[in-house]
């Protein structure tokens, strides 16, 4: 197991989700964050099943960084309870992690 995470959100729009992923890279809080537009999701909100068009981001970021991550989703989400959710990077290509290590600062 890593320090490295996998943080899953997802926004109500493609602008939304570019700007979100942008400030979490500008503000070194995550490596990358790829954009997976076109995602339905059907979830439970205030006692009604839901469905939606939804954008996926997935973040890549480092223990440290994750309560940044999570306070920027809630900084700049449009959502009263957005997705934050975190998963552990078990393994992977020394370089790559090396990348995502030097990639995220936190003060």
């Amino acid at each position: 197991m890593t320090d490295k995470k996998i943080v899953l959100t997802t926004a109500g729009s493609p602008e939304e989700a570019h700007k979100i992923s942008a400030a979490l890279v500008e503000r070194k809080l995550a490596a990358c964050v790829n954009i997976v537009s076109g995602v339905t999701s059907i979830y439970r909100w205030k006692e009604k099943v839901q469905s939606d068009q939804e954008t996926l981001l997935i973040i890549k970021t480092t223990n440290a960084a994750f309560p940044g991550v999570c306070a920027t989703i809630q900084e700049l989400h449009s959502y009263e309870t957005p997705e934050c959710i975190a998963i552990g990077i078990e393994d992977g290509l020394p370089d790559y992690l090396e990348w995502l290590e030097k990639s995220v600062r936190v003060e």
